[in-house]
C-alpha cells in the first residue's frame, strides 16, 4: 500500500508540474505580414539625355538598320522602353556602346555643345602648332614634326617653324603611351630635334608653348598668284571648311579673278573637312558655269530616304550655287573662275568635305590629284540637340549634351560613290621629312609636281621613298571636328 501511495504522489507531482509549466509558457510571437513597397514608377522625363539621344538616332542615324534597338517596333510599350533607358545611366556609354555601330568611326557625342559649336566656327583653345606624330620603326617612342604654325598664335611668336621636330615634352620622351596626356596640357615645353639620313637627333633647343582660349584660325592659309614664265597660276592652301570664313574665301577668288589666273592648285593636304555648305560654295567658286546643276545626291537611312523622296525630294540634292549664305537676306555673290580643270594636293589627312570637292567636281571638269591617297570619308553628320525637333532653339537648359551622328552618304552627278579606301592620287608623292619645303613656294615638292603638270614640263621631283617612320596621328586628331563633314541645317522628318 505504501508503494502504491508513493506512486500516486509522484504522479500528482508530475501533473502539477505540467500544469504549472503550461500556465507560465510564453505565447508564440507571429511576425506581422509586411507588404513590399511598390517599385517607383519610371518615367521618360527621368532620363532626358538618353531619351533624346535614342529618339534622334531613331529618326536620323544613317546606319539605323544595323542597330536592332533602333527599330521602330523593338519596344512594345512605354514601360519597357523606359526600363531600357534606366539600364543605361552613363550617356557616353549608352551612345557609343548601344546606339552606334562598331563600324562607325565618326559619330560622336559631346557634353559641351558650346565648345563643339566654337570648333565648327574655327574657335578653339590652341597654341597654333600644327604637327604630325610619327613612330620610330620597331619602337614605342614617337616624335612630332611641324607642318605649319597658325598666324597670330603663341607658337608663331616662338622660334618654332615648319620642318622642326620635337621628341620630348617637359623633358619626357614621347611614347605611344604618354603623348596624349603630355600634349593635352595647356602649357608645355618642347625639346627640338632634326633628322638626317633617317636619324633623329636632339638639337638642345627648347620651346615653351601656351594654349589660349578663343583662338581663331583663318582656314585660308595661303592665297597667292604665281607668275611662272608669263603663266598665271593661282595657289590656295585651304585648311578647313569653316563657313564663318566664306567671305575671306570668296575674297581670295576675287583676287584670283582680278589677276587673270588660268589654272588653280588647291592645296588640301591638311584639310580634314568641315561644312558641306562651304564645300558647295568652293566648287561654285572654282567653276561658275554650272550654276543650279547637281553636285551631289544624298542617301539617308531607308525610312528617312523614303520620307524625303515622297515629301521633299529636292532636299536630297546639293547644287552648284551663285551666292554665299551669310545668314541674312543680303547674300554675297560668288566670285567664280569658270575653270575647266583643277589640280588638288591631297594626303592621308585629306578627308570629308575635301573629298566631296574632288568627287563632286569630276563629272564637270578635269580634276587631277597630287600627293597620297586620301582618307575615304564620304558621310555627312549633323549636330542634334535635346529639343522637340532636335534643333538648337529651345534646347533643354538643364544640360549641354548633343550628338553628332552620321546622317547620309552621297554620290556625285554621275552616281559615282567615293571609295572607302580613299581617292588615289593621279601623281603620287609623299611629303619628305628631310625636304618639306616652304608652303606656297613653287619649289615645294608637292606644289612643284602640280606645276609640272600644268606647264607640261618634265618633273624634277623624285618619287617618294619608302617611309622609315610610321605616321601615328596629327594635331587635329585632338579636335572634336577631326575629319568631320557636317550640315548646318537638317531637313525635318515628321513621323
Amino acid at each position: 500500500m505504501k508503494k502504491y501511495f508513493l506512486v500516486s504522489l509522484l504522479a500528482l507531482g508530475f501533473l502539477s508540474s505540467c500544469s504549472s509549466n503550461d500556465d507560465t509558457a510564453e505565447p508564440e510571437v507571429v511576425d506581422p505580414v509586411v507588404e513590399p513597397e511598390p517599385e517607383p514608377e519610371l518615367n521618360r522625363v527621368d532620363y532626358p539625355i538618353q531619351d533624346f539621344m535614342y529618339q534622334a538616332m531613331n529618326v536620323y542615324y544613317l546606319y539605323k538598320p544595323d542597330v536592332d534597338v533602333l527599330a521602330d517596333d523593338f519596344f512594345t510599350d512605354t514601360p519597357t522602353y523606359v526600363k531600357f533607358l534606366s539600364e543605361n545611366p552613363v550617356p557616353e556609354d549608352f551612345y557609343s556602346d548601344v546606339l552606334v555601330t562598331n563600324e562607325d568611326r565618326f559619330s560622336f557625342l559631346t557634353d559641351n555643345y558650346v565648345e563643339l559649336e566654337n570648333s565648327f566656327s574655327g574657335v578653339s583653345k590652341s597654341n597654333g602648332l600644327k604637327f604630325s606624330l610619327v613612330r620610330f620603326s620597331g619602337s614605342d617612342d614617337i616624335f612630332g614634326y611641324v607642318r605649319y604654325v597658325a598666324p597670330n598664335s603663341t607658337a608663331s611668336a616662338s622660334i618654332i617653324e615648319r620642318g622642326d621636330l620635337f621628341t620630348r615634352i617637359d623633358g619626357t620622351i614621347l611614347t605611344i603611351n604618354n603623348y596624349q596626356m603630355l600634349l593635352a596640357q595647356d602649357t608645355y615645353t618642347l625639346s627640338l630635334a632634326s633628322v638626317t639620313n633617317s636619324t633623329v637627333s636632339e638639337t638642345g633647343e627648347t620651346v615653351e608653348l601656351n594654349k589660349v582660349e578663343g583662338f581663331v584660325e583663318n582656314p585660308v592659309y595661303i592665297a597667292k598668284t604665281l607668275d611662272i614664265n608669263g603663266t598665271k597660276i593661282g595657289y590656295l592652301m585651304y585648311n578647313s571648311f569653316v563657313s564663318n570664313f566664306d567671305g575671306e574665301l570668296n575674297d581670295a577668288f576675287a583676287q584670283f579673278k582680278a589677276d587673270g589666273i588660268t589654272d588653280l592648285v588647291l592645296d588640301l593636304r591638311y584639310n580634314g573637312g568641315g561644312s558641306v555648305a562651304t564645300a558647295i560654295d568652293l566648287t561654285s567658286m572654282i567653276t561658275g558655269q554650272f550654276d543650279g546643276q547637281i553636285l551631289t545626291k544624298q542617301q539617308w537611312n531607308p525610312e528617312a530616304q523614303a520620307y524625303f523622296e515622297s515629301e521633299a525630294p529636292e532636299s536630297l540634292l546639293s547644287r552648284f550655287n551663285s551666292t554665299i549664305y551669310t545668314g541674312t537676306p543680303q547674300e554675297q555673290p560668288i566670285n567664280s573662275l569658270n575653270l575647266n580643270r583643277l589640280y588638288v594636293i591631297g594626303t592621308g589627312s585629306t578627308a570629308s568635305a575635301s573629298e566631296l570637292t574632288i568627287i563632286g567636281l569630276r563629272p564637270y571638269i578635269d580634276v587631277k590629284t597630287i600627293g597620297k591617297t586620301t582618307v575615304g570619308k564620304f558621310q555627312a553628320s549633323t549636330t542634334l540637340y535635346d529639343s522637340n525637333n532636335f534643333g538648337r532653339a529651345n534646347a533643354n537648359p538643364n544640360h549641354t549634351y548633343a550628338i553628332q551622328p552620321l546622317i547620309y552618304t552621297y554620290r556625285n552627278a554621275n552616281d559615282v560613290i567615293g571609295p572607302p579606301t580613299g581617292i588615289e592620287p593621279d601623281f603620287e608623292l609623299e611629303e619628305d621629312l628631310t625636304n618639306l619645303g616652304e608652303l606656297g613656294n613653287p619649289t615645294e615638292p608637292l606644289l612643284s609636281l602640280a606645276l609640272d603638270q600644268i606647264l607640261g614640263r618634265k618633273s624634277s621631283t623624285k618619287r617618294s621613298k619608302p617611309r622609315s617612320f610610321e605616321l601615328l596621328g596629327e594635331s587635329e586628331m585632338f579636335s572634336p571636328t577631326y575629319q568631320r563633314m557636317y550640315v548646318d541645317k537638317v531637313p525635318q522628318i515628321k513621323k
